[in-house]
Formats: C-alpha cells, sequence, structure tokens
C-alpha cells in the first residue's frame, strides 16, 4: 500500500525541482541558525546563492557524528529551548551520545514517514503491532508507535524485555505485526521454542526489522522459524529516527523518502560523490527538519542507490540493503572485514546457529582473528569427528569469502550472550592491549 500517493509515486524532473528548493531553504536556515554551519561554509568560502541546483550540493560542507558529540549537547540545535517538545540521544557507546531535539512539526513528520514505512509493507487500520523497539532515548519504540497509530493500526508498546511474557501476548493478543531488531526476533523464536509455542502458529504475518544489519540469509532464517515476511527498515536518530528508508511488497532495496531526506552515495576515503549503482558510504542531507537539520550527514552505512521506478510504482531512488559500516568495518592484517560478510557465511552451512561473536586480537604484532559459533544441539552432541568436519568446513568458508584465514570456535547452544536490542557482533581486544 502507498500510503502518499503524490510524494511517493511523483515524477523524478518534479522530485527534483522541490528537492532544490528545500536544500535551499534549508541551507539558509543552517546558516541563519547554526554557528557551525556557518563557520563550516565560510572555511569553504560558500554563501546561500552557491547552491543553485541539486548538482552543487557536492561542495557543501559534510556533518559527522563527531560534529554532533563536538557540540554536545545541543550546540547543532537551528531552534531556541522553547520551541522544542521532544529530546532523543544515540546510545552513546563510544563518546557522548548524540543529542537530537524536536519540534511539533518534527514529530508530525517523523509519525507521517512511519506511516508510510509501516505502509509499505502492508500495514493496515486492521492490524495489532507488537512493538518490541526500546521506548525512550531510543528512537525505534516511539517511531513505529507513532507511525502504526497515524495509520490507525492498534499497538502493543511491549518495548524490550520480558521475553517469556512477550511470547505470551503475541499469542494471545492476535498480533498480526512484529517490530523489533532481528537479532531480538531469532530470540523470540528460540524462547518461544523452550516454552513449547509455535510463533508459526500465531497470526503474525509482518516483520519490521532494523536497527542493525543483517543479511539475507537471517531474513530466511526469522522467516522460516516466525512464518511471517521480514521487511528491513532503515534510519538513524540524527536524520529523524526510523522512517528513512523501507522495502516494500518486492523486496528490491528500500525505498528512501526523498522529498524530507536528500541522498548521496560517496567514496567513504576521499568523499568524492559516486554515480547511481556504486556501493560507497550513504550520506543524507535533511530537506526540512526543524530543530536540528543536518547538511551532508555520513552515516557510515555502506549501500548503493537505484533511481529507477520501482514494481510497486513508487519512484523514489532505491537503497542497496546497507552490508555493514565504514566505522564498524574491521581491518585484520590490512583487509577489511564486515560482521555481515561472516554472517553469511553461517547462515549457509547446515548445523550451525545464526549466533556468533567475532573477536580480534593481537599476538605480538600480528591480528589473531577467531569467530565462536554456536552449533545446534544435535551437532554438539555428536561425534568428534563431525564436529572437527564442520569446523574445517567453515574455515574453508570464511577464508574464501574474507581473504584472510579465520580460526573457528564452535560452542554449544545458547552460550553466546542474546540481546534484546542491537547485537553484541565485535569484541576488539586490540583496542585493549595496544
Amino acid at each position: 500500500m502507498i500510503w502518499d500517493i503524490e510524494h511517493e509515486t511523483m515524477p523524478r524532473a518534479d522530485l527534483q525541482r522541490l528537492q532544490q528548493q528545500r536544500l535551499q531553504a534549508q541551507v539558509a536556515t543552517v546558516l541563519e541558525k547554526v554557528p557551525f554551519y556557518r563557520q563550516a561554509f565560510q572555511e569553504k568560502g560558500l554563501t546561500p546563492a552557491a547552491v543553485h541546483s541539486l548538482s552543487d550540493l557536492a561542495q557543501l560542507p559534510f556533518t559527522t557524528k563527531e560534529d554532533i558529540r563536538d557540540n554536545y549537547p545541543l550546540g547543532l540545535a537551528a531552534v531556541p529551548p522553547r520551541q522544542t517538545v521532544r529530546l532523543h540521544a544515540s546510545s552513546g557507546t563510544t563518546g557522548k551520545a548524540k543529542v537530537v531535539p524536536y519540534t511539533v512539526g518534527d514529530i508530525d513528520l517523523w509519525s507521517e514517514v512511519m506511516a508510510r514505512t509501516l505502509a509499505a509493507t502492508g500495514v493496515t487500520e486492521d492490524d495489532v503491532v507488537h512493538n518490541a523497539y526500546g521506548y525512550g532515548l531510543f528512537t525505534g519504540g516511539l517511531g513505529f508507535h507513532q507511525g502504526a497509530e497515524r495509520i490507525g493500526a492498534t499497538v502493543i508498546p511491549m518495548s524490550g524485555g520480558q521475553t517469556k511474557r512477550q511470547i505470551i501476548f503475541l499469542q494471545d493478543l492476535g498480533s498480526t505485526v512484529l517490530c523489533c531488531t532481528p537479532s531480538y526476533a531469532l530470540y523470540l523464536a528460540e524462547v518461544a521454542e523452550e516454552m513449547g509455542i509455535d510463533l508459526r502458529a500465531t497470526q503474525l504475518k509482518i516483520g519490521i526489522f532494523g536497527a542493525e544489519p543483517w543479511s539475507h540469509r537471517m531474513r530466511e532464517e526469522i522467516q522460516s522459524k516466525i512464518g511471517l515476511k521480514a521487511y528491513d527498515i532503515y534510519g538513524l536518530s540524527e536524520i529523524i529516527g526510523p522512517g528513512v528508508s523501507v522495502e516494500c511488497e518486492h523486496q528490491d532495496g528500500l525505498h528512501i523518502f526523498e522529498d524530507h531526506f536528500l541522498p548521496e552515495v560517496v567514496e567513504p576515503e576521499t568523499g568524492e560523490s559516486l554515480p547511481y549503482g556504486e556501493r560507497g558510504e550513504l550520506v543524507l542531507t535533511t530537506l526540512t527538519k526543524e530543530a536540528m537539520p543536518v547538511i551532508r550527514y555520513r552515516t557510515g552505512d555502506v549501500t548503493s542507490l537505484n533511481p529507477e521506478t520501482c514494481a510497486c510504482g513508487r519512484t523514489l531512488v532505491r537503497m542497496e540493503k546497507t552490508s555493514g559500516r565504514t566505522d564498524d568495518m574491521l581491518i585484520v592484517r590490512g583487509i577489511n572485514v564486515f560482521p555481515s560478510q561472516i554472517e553469511s557465511v553461517l547462515l549457509q552451512v547446515k548445523g550451525v546457529e545464526p549466533h556468533y561473536q567475532i573477536v580480534v586480537d593481537r599476538q605480538h604484532t600480528l591480528d589473531d582473528l577467531e569467530v565462536w559459533i554456536e552449533v545446534s544441539e544435535e551437532i554438539f552432541t555428536d561425534e568428534i569427528g563431525r564436529l572437527e568436519a564442520l569446523q574445517q568446513e567453515l574455515r574453508t568458508e570464511l577464508h574464501n569469502v574474507l581473504g584472510i584465514s579465520a580460526r573457528v570456535k564452535l560452542v554449544e547452544p545458547r552460550s553466546i550472550q542474546r540481546s534484546e536490542g542491537k547485537a553484541k557482533r565485535v569484541i576488539d581486544r586490540r583496542e585493549v592491549y595496544g
């Protein structure tokens, strides 16, 4: 279902005219109201008049997560505190949290793009939405909640935790839509099985999963274990929260709501703009955000863009499912390694579970890569020879995909810590030992 026919199917020439008008207005706003941007533009010798067309976007300065943290807490705000009605913040796992303010208009915009998002996956006013994203400073819970209510669906605001209670509610309250991280969806399926409950027998039909990279193989695993159609969603708090892009029923890339978020892809090392179809780092510019507009924000996410009209009728550009992050990327013995590459291997080898951790250490001056992988109950209790054969198969497959050797440690079922939010996939001990 298309929620906003006018903007989601707008001819691209009309869309680009709208983007240009909004970009010019957004640049004028940040130059007038945000000292950080005033200085950044002055350093490049730029004025508002420098933006004549969308092609001028490439000459504008980037914004990074470090810029937001350096201006903590609200140094990039474009409105006075009295116009702010809500604050959200990132998890702040490294350094200071990224604090993001919202005006009434921003909340309305967020609710609208989330309504588009849920509608794209087939959610209607007749659905019951089980929302297991975290509420609070994390944008996931309230973002999904607002969008579902805008559509008119019934919302169960579960948040994270209380996994067994969640499963009972999924079974008893007639939930048709599950919203959470993909890793938590698998955990729900695992705990339900322990409870003797088959989630495939519930009324669940749609799953909307995001907040962490996940592979097509993981999609198949979730769909098989829960019995729903799994959709990918993309967003980040610095831009709006969830609701930047989403898959439609054709699942051929994620539609970016370009009338509000202007996308580019750049070469991560040089910052050079790349043409459609080439993979690089996604850069986003907000076009209608009021409280904290951002210009050319470097997301760190690796993707490519496709401007061709989708079979669903949407003319919005589609982003490839993200394959990792430039800042989550591991460099091991000079080779770039993404956790998603390792996940893709694990999910095609029979006998292992989609639960793993990557441990990077340094022996003297040489990086050491080890992957801890859970095996199925059947394999773990089988003969040693079968475990050794599986271990060798995984070593070979990982070497083929990564281009470097990795040690493989097979561990018993349910021994890797589960997460009710974003899964912690990487332990980099090099940061500790130097």
